[in-house]
């Protein structure tokens, strides 16, 4: 079989070739929730690598080298996040084909991070004399691994759907307290070049042949073997005592969130949802109450504060802040006996382009979509967390969940002052803009991926899903249907501890990458 694909490969012409790559990287959604088929992810990989790795008169010049991860690149990020398009015609009210135009622009943009990676992979095995396991094994993942990252982060970043996050339920989830998303999104191009590697060779002779395969089998069994063997490890461990939880999901209709018609239905609606019954911890969704501060009915937030002092609950409230003049904010406000009249405030520091604030030379844009509120002051990176009985609450807003490494940095920040960390995380986010689609069960795999990395629980409280309750190792264990009206109750344990990742962050896996770059050109023509 292996020889079958090799064969195939090595006589598809270029076009042909880039087409195969717009249907390998588009294949990729269904590596993601809710599909969950995470071997698709190392499979269509591969099939790049494979293309990657020709050499003699079949192989591909560097650009066409480079065209080809973009292809990949491409279809794998535009039917990913084509959920982006609900958000850009039903809500933003731009015409279909503009909004079509709009989202390939911006997958076709991110794309470039991918051809730049195969264009370097070329021009250095050109260069340094490259062996083709060398270039597999240590330089094609280090330099894949580096594009991802790249995205991670330039232009204030757009993580969704990295490849890492493909394998929450997969034997590689065991490095996530380790290396992180990032981690993952190495070992699984790293599992990719080992496939592609063997059918490199199967034009070969058969010693050759045989070689390869032995070392393409160790590479795939010990990357496998050490994830199973790593999630035998609890990097963390309990706190205290259970706090009793209710997560509201509201469900209320994006389009009728900010008509001006229904805000008081919003407000009637979270006002009876908080009261109707106390708990340790109860939490809204991201805005949900529709209006700033300065607009809410005068008693609104001390009828909530007088229920919170009388029952001895702790309320967290999605609100955009106030703060007079232009300073608004994305964030929760918390109100518990702990605090008093003083409320505990988070505010949403990692904005959202477009959504939140407005990059330089875009004001049209965001004109033409009709976002309200459309912009953002932001808070400082590190905040405190809520205290909530003898747990302490890290909460996080929508879209910051997909930063791995900026939670990571909170609790290594709680850990190095000497103070206590936070227990459990907390998302609140609002996904109503995105309809019926991959975007929910994409997102709870995000957070469900911050769960692994930091081995603490996360509670998800939601407009129209996924709200869930998430515990160390990744495993939902209550979650309400998306798109209903509904209130989750749950006990939830907290935990302590410091995982690898909390501690190094990304920049040990930066750290491998470079590492292993560094270790191709020394034995670059040795293997």
């Amino acid at each position: 079989m292996i020889k079958s694909l090799a064969s195939v490969l090595s006589s598809l012409s270029w076009r042909s070739s880039f087409l195969l790559m717009l249907v390998a990287g588009g294949l990729n959604v269904f590596s993601f929730a809710p599909v969950n088929c995470w071997p698709l992810q190392i499979i269509s990989l591969a099939l790049l690598f494979g293309l990657m790795l020709r050499d003699g008169h079949a192989a591909f010049t560097r650009r066409q080298t480079a065209w080809l991860a973009w292809a990949y690149g491409f279809a794998w990020l535009t039917a990913s996040v084509s959920w982006l398009l609900i958000a850009m015609t039903v809500f933003g009210g731009l015409p279909g084909l503009l909004a079509v135009v709009a989202l390939m622009l911006l997958t076709a943009a991110l794309s470039i991070y991918l051809a730049a990676a195969a264009y370097s992979l070329h021009w250095l095995r050109q260069r340094w004399q490259l062996s083709g396991m060398v270039t597999a094994l240590l330089i094609m993942p280090a330099l894949w691994t580096v594009a991802e990252w790249l995205r991670i982060w330039l232009l204030t970043g757009f993580p969704w759907v990295l490849s890492g996050y493909a394998h929450t339920d997969s034997p590689l989830a065991g490095y996530a307290p380790v290396i992180g998303v990032l981690g993952l999104c190495w070992l699984n191009a790293l599992l990719a070049a080992a496939i592609a590697l063997l059918c490199s060779a199967s034009g070969s002779g058969s010693g050759r042949f045989a070689y390869y395969a032995k070392v393409s089998g160790v590479v795939c069994v010990v990357v496998f073997a050490g994830g199973w063997a790593l999630q035998t490890i609890a990097w963390t461990r309990p706190l205290g005592q259970p706090i009793q939880v209710r997560l509201l999901q509201g469900n209320v209709q994006q389009d009728m969130k900010f008509d001006q018609d229904h805000l008081n239905e919003s407000l009637t609606l979270y006002h009876d949802m908080l009261l109707a019954a106390p708990a340790d911890l109860i939490v809204t969704p991201e805005t949900a109450l529709p209006m700033l501060t300065s607009q809410l009915p005068s008693d609104y937030l001390s009828l909530l504060d007088n229920f919170a002092q009388s029952s001895g609950s702790a309320l967290v409230i999605g609100v955009g802040v106030h703060d007079g003049g232009d300073k608004y904010s994305n964030s929760v406000l918390g109100m518990s006996r702990l605090y008093g009249s003083q409320a505990y405030r988070y505010d949403k520091h990692h904005l959202v382009p477009f959504g939140e604030f407005i990059p330089p030379g875009f004001r049209w844009f965001v004109k033409a979509m009709a976002i309200p509120m459309g912009e953002f002051s932001t808070a400082g990176p590190i905040q405190p967390a809520m205290k909530v009985g003898g747990q302490l609450v890290m909460p996080n807003i929508c879209y910051e969940d997909l930063f791995g490494e900026e939670i990571a940095a909170q609790l290594l920040s709680q850990y190095a002052a000497g103070d206590p960390t936070a227990s459990i995380l907390l998302n609140v986010s609002n996904l109503a803009w995105y309809g019926d689609s991959f975007a929910i069960p994409q997102h709870l795999q995000i957070s469900r991926m911050r769960v692994l990395e930091t081995g603490r629980p996360m509670l998800r409280a939601t407009n129209t899903g996924a709200t869930a309750v998430i515990v160390p190792g990744g495993k939902v264990v209550a979650q309400l249907p998306a798109n209903t009206k509904g209130v989750l109750t749950a006990k939830v344990q907290g935990y302590q501890g410091m995982t690898p990742y909390i501690l190094l962050g990304n920049w040990g896996v930066i750290g491998l990458m470079v590492l292993s770059v560094l270790l191709g050109f020394v034995l670059r023509r040795k293997m």
